[in-house]
């Protein structure tokens, strides 16, 4: 069977699919991952929103009926493929391909901690309590322990930690709830998979453990597809980093009060030292400072600092002599006892010196913070990864090239081998959308700009009736608009963070003239088709914050290496975030919009033409009259 029966006119997908209209760049798409895996290729495909890359990639995989991996970015995508695409072409086909969906860890419910919190009775919130027995009730008919099957309890619920494990809680095979473990039951069935469905943290995270000597827990794949790979530089990021949160610290000491209540009650030695450790870990996030930020390992390290790093290093050495003996008790204290062992490692390490290049930091959160070293690059170890087994790599995003080049892309994660491919969008930009750049606001950095842009913005909201995303670069300006907004407009307001992600969507797709605000995961891979969703409002160029570790580590090395970091890093990086945010707007090609930058340096700058020439082709203007006639005339 040849692709052209399939995506072509009258072919199989039109018969499957009620108005499916056939593409030349899906089938250009398809016809290039299945010369890739016949090859054993690496292949980079940038496909334009309406492109239809899922099924671009999915049915090469399935003619090929080979062993496949594909890795999303976010549940939400791996969800749809899963139970939605991926249905369809079982249909079309009927190779007996077996297809499972994977999750990270803390989707699966933990039977054990679910009966060990009911014995324990520790909740003291009449609310959990409740979350607790619905969640045990639940417990008792699901197939598969994955938790969002349960619609009654939030998904951002406070108990969901409380019943669900980690790494370094699980009891493995020691478990006595081991042989119906959900955890276990969903990974044998990868196993046994075809083709395997994850996302890219869990992708990473079985990287990790194959690493420790664990043992592979994804099928040996002969392909593996990358879909949002836009996204893999920074999770690649993180996982070939070294890290240690307070949390896990803290999880150690709750885990330790349980288990000797149980086990050793009679050893009053640890829960002594499991408070101090509370105790020494809440004065040390207290030491960093009230704000949320990421900084540099300070060098050399302030006095206050010292103290409370080897307050830490005693406590954790007494807990770990003490939990030594206890281990014989049960198995829950020797699980504490090798947590202690592994912690006690890390948080040495983390706070010593750095190994050359690598970026030594650490984040605080409200209640805690993270140590952590980075490498300063990771494409030498991605590159590694690749090479370790002849298979086929595919990666794919609506946004990946810069100024029509993969370069960034490709020096980030070593793909300097890999085919290119580069499809844009069949949507008919020109009619369907403008971009309005609006004179007369001042530079984004100073004072009074977000007042100028309350006074551009209200008519541009007015004239679309809500139906409007705002989308910012940081809370503390998303929040500060939501305040100028309250008593300016009459709009329903929805603001990230006062309710889940999902339940935010929903609620902007029912109300059809609603102004959502949002910031970071609503500039990437939400969907709002029709009418609900006619304007999306950026307020500044999206580059990253200069005081970033990271990035500052990263812009010295550059330097170091004689090249320009604004050029060859930082703006190719603020380009395609701003991509991603301009490609929430037009998602169908009956869809119409305003897309809104509220940053005269688009216009005005020596590098705005970067981002301009990455834009969709739509229509330009700078004034609000030629907006409105957009808006007003006729749809086609």
């Amino acid at each position: 069977m040849n692709l052209t029966e399939i995506f072509g006119q009258n072919g199989l997908l039109s018969q499957a699919i009620f108005e499916f209209t056939p593409r030349e760049s899906q089938q250009k798409m398809a016809e290039a991952i299945e010369k890739a895996i016949e090859f054993h290729s690496e292949l980079i495909v940038e496909a334009g929103t309406g492109t239809g890359k899922t099924f671009g990639y999915l049915i090469p995989i399935f003619l090929s009926q080979k062993k496949t991996i594909i890795s999303t970015g976010t549940k939400n995508l791996q969800d749809q493929l899963f139970f939605t695409d991926i249905p369809v072409i079982k249909k079309i086909f009927s190779f007996p391909l077996k297809v499972v969906l994977l999750k990270g860890r803390a989707n699966y419910l933990c039977k054990q901690r679910v009966e060990r919190n009911k014995q324990e009775g520790l909740f003291v919130s009449r609310h959990l309590v409740s979350e607790l027995y619905t969640i045990d009730a639940w417990a008792k008919t699901t197939e598969t322990g994955d938790i969002s099957e349960l619609s009654t309890v939030a998904e951002d619920s406070a108990i969901w930690p409380s019943v669900t494990s980690t790494s370094d809680n699980c009891l493995g095979q020691e478990c006595p709830f081991y042989q119906g473990c959900f955890i276990v039951k969903a990974r044998t069935e990868a196993l046994t998979a075809d083709i395997v469905v994850v996302n890219h943290h869990l992708f990473f995270a079985d990287r990790a453990l194959q690493e420790e000597g664990f043992g592979e827990l994804l099928p040996g794949a002969e392909v593996v597809v990358f879909d949002e790979a836009h996204q893999l530089p920074d999770i690649a990021s993180q996982f070939f980093s070294t890290q240690l949160t307070s949390r896990q610290l803290m999880e150690l000491t709750h885990d330790t009060l349980a288990e000797s209540a149980e086990s050793a009650n009679d050893m009053r030695e640890l829960p002594e030292k499991a408070h101090q450790l509370q105790t020494i870990l809440h004065d040390m996030r207290l030491m960093m400072g009230p704000e949320l930020r990421r900084l540099p390992w300070p060098d050399p390290l302030p006095h206050l600092f010292k103290t409370h790093i080897q307050s830490v290093k005693d406590i954790l050495q007494s807990l770990e002599e003490i939990l030594k003996i206890a281990a014989v008790r049960s198995k829950g204290l020797e699980n504490c006892w090798r947590r202690s062992l592994e912690l006690m490692t890390r948080f040495h390490l983390l706070t010593g010196n750095a190994p050359p290049n690598i970026i030594h930091w650490y984040e605080t959160y409200p209640q805690s913070f993270t140590l952590q070293f980075t490498p300063m690059i990771v494409a030498d170890s991605f590159r590694a990864y690749l090479e370790e087994k002849k298979r086929t790599w595919i990666f794919t995003s609506a946004t990946l090239a810069v100024k029509n080049s993969f370069q960034l892309f490709i020096d980030s994660l070593g793909l300097q081998k890999a085919l290119q491919l580069q499809l844009s969008s069949p949507f008919n930009y020109q009619q369907q959308a403008i971009l309005y750049v609006p004179r007369h606001l001042p530079d984004p950095r100073k004072a009074d700009y977000m007042d100028h842009w309350l006074e551009a913005v209200i008519p541009v909201l007015e004239l679309t009736e809500g139906r409007t995303f705002l989308l910012f670069t940081s809370y503390r300006a998303m929040e500060y608009a939501h305040e100028l907004l309250k008593d300016r407009v009459s709009f329903p307001l929805l603001l990230q963070g006062t309710l889940p992600k999902k339940e935010l969507i929903a609620q902007f797709k029912a109300l059809k003239n609603a102004v959502l605000l949002g910031t970071n995961s609503f500039w990437y891979g939400v969907d709002v088709r029709g009418d609900a969703l006619s304007c999306v409002i950026i307020d500044k160029l999206p580059f990253a914050a200069p005081d970033d570790p990271i990035l500052k580590a990263r812009i010295n090395l550059l330097r170091k290496q004689g090249s320009d970091p604004f050029y060859s890093y930082q703006l190719p990086n603020a380009v395609l975030i701003l991509k991603q945010g301009a490609g929430r707007l037009i998602r169908d090609i009956k869809d119409r919009g305003i897309l809104m930058i509220c940053d005269p340096r688009l216009v005005g700058s020596h590098y705005g033409e970067a981002f301009l020439q990455s834009l969709p082709p739509m229509r330009r203007t700078r004034e609000m009259t030629k907006v409105n006639e957009f808006w007003t005339q006729p749809s086609l």
